[in-house]
């Protein structure tokens, strides 16, 4: 019996390890609204990224009736979904466009002391991701952040 409370606490440790591992940003907090025959339901919407500086990153969206429970919700979605970035002298292989709803981006590899020249969500994306060398270019909409950030991370993915 004592065996299994001692696996238990591992896996927690184990758990704990991999929180500390990412870095953890919350990009977007939005309060949600739910019109219902009963009323309005109000709920919290939160966007989070997670990278671990080597290359790393990952995006979650969470929603709860609270602020800590939909950040918490978002964090674990983000962990789940993590992809590679490819980093090849600091910077990305080359360059390469991706759209999410209205969101295009553009990203090119810049020379080393360049340093991350995006703006908005995108630099926290390659900041946490650890491309230090970069240009990145919002090309449509910059109202929508979760839009900018999909279009990012699917612009990352087409990398190879």
């Amino acid at each position: 019996m004592a065996m299994g409370r001692d696996n238990k606490r591992e896996r927690r440790d184990n758990r704990t390890a991999e929180e500390k591992e990412f870095e953890q940003r919350v990009v977007d907090i939005s309060r949600v609204t739910r019109v219902t025959k009963g009323g309005k339901q109000m709920r919290f919407r939160a966007a989070v990224l997670v990278g671990d500086g080597k290359g790393r990153i990952g995006f979650g969206l969470g929603k709860a009736a609270d602020v800590s429970s939909s950040t918490a919700k978002a964090f674990r979605r983000a962990r789940k979904d993590v992809i590679r970035i490819p980093i090849k002298d600091e910077t990305i292989p080359y360059m390469v466009r991706a759209k999410s709803g209205a969101g295009y981006v553009l990203i090119k590899p810049a020379p080393k002391g360049t340093g991350v020249k995006a703006g908005g969500p995108m630099r926290i994306v390659f900041e946490l991701g650890g491309v230090s060398n970069v240009v990145g270019k919002i090309l449509g909409t910059t109202k929508n952040k979760i839009n900018i950030i999909k279009a990012t991370l699917k612009a990352i993915e087409q990398l190879r």
